[in-house]
């Protein structure tokens, strides 16, 4: 569960972080940036390696950022090779050095001070496109119950509380399990990734759905074969539709 902080004892919070950690941007090491900045100066977010908003043209089935001159709504030659389970996948920002070494950093080194960054950034772009349709649930990707107790949480978990805050749209955590554990997708070619995850995830307790509308939430989309995976599972459940929304996405 994400504890929400009420704004009367943000100020307090504020000044314990700063008193424990530098007023100091954790990213170059040289300005200042404070508990309000997540500990990131501007000039890191604005760089040529900072935070770049996902904006067309990209596939309008899986978000792959495209360069060039496309007007057209289009998908992707990826998209139509696969059978996809999710209507769509969106993303609020490309990766990037500095959000591969937050989210990094986040999920690994327990630097939860980056959290409020990245959930505002996924706020920003999320948050006005799902209330121009409505959705019923918000279901995080899940962890193994192994890779969570190392962590010591599940990054899609907090993720989808902060975006239900913002929605109010519910979370619901105790849909999806992941029965398998696999290996981590991240030195896997597309096949492999698809392979390595295709029986990785089921319905708690054989539970089922009645048409609900999902958004499955997770950090990063890289292939789309973890939640594709996902996606399936709640459609063979009963969900009439599946949407994805991820804070970044992967160039390739």
């Amino acid at each position: 569960m994400t504890f929400v902080i009420p704004k009367r004892l943000r100020p307090w919070l504020d000044q314990g972080l700063n008193f424990f950690y530098p007023a100091l941007c954790q990213i170059c090491r040289k300005n200042r940036a404070g508990a309000d900045e997540s500990f990131i100066c501007a000039s890191c977010v604005s760089g040529k390696d900072g935070v770049h908003f996902l904006v067309p043209p990209y596939c309008d089935r899986c978000c792959f950022p495209f360069e060039g001159d496309i007007s057209n709504k289009f998908e992707c030659s990826n998209c139509r090779e696969v059978e996809l389970h999710f209507r769509y996948a969106r993303s609020a920002v490309v990766t990037s050095p500095l959000l591969l070494d937050v989210i990094h950093r986040w999920k690994y080194n327990r630097a939860l001070w980056f959290e409020p960054f990245l959930a505002e950034l996924l706020i920003r772009e999320a948050a006005p496109a799902l209330r121009e349709e409505k959705w019923d649930l918000i279901v995080p990707v899940p962890l193994h119950s192994k890779k969570e107790r190392e962590r010591e949480f599940n990054q899609a978990e907090r993720l989808a509380r902060h975006l239900s805050h913002a929605t109010t749209i519910s979370v619901n955590k105790d849909l999806l399990t992941r029965a398998e554990f696999t290996l981590t997708q991240t030195q896997l070619t597309r096949e492999q990734r698809a392979e390595n995850v295709r029986r990785a995830f089921t319905m708690k307790g054989g539970k089922k759905l009645n048409g609900e509308k999902i958004i499955l939430l997770d950090d990063v989309l890289t292939t789309g074969a973890t939640t594709n995976a996902c996606a399936k599972v709640l459609r063979e459940a009963g969900a009439s539709e599946v949407c994805v929304w991820t804070v970044a996405r992967a160039r390739g």
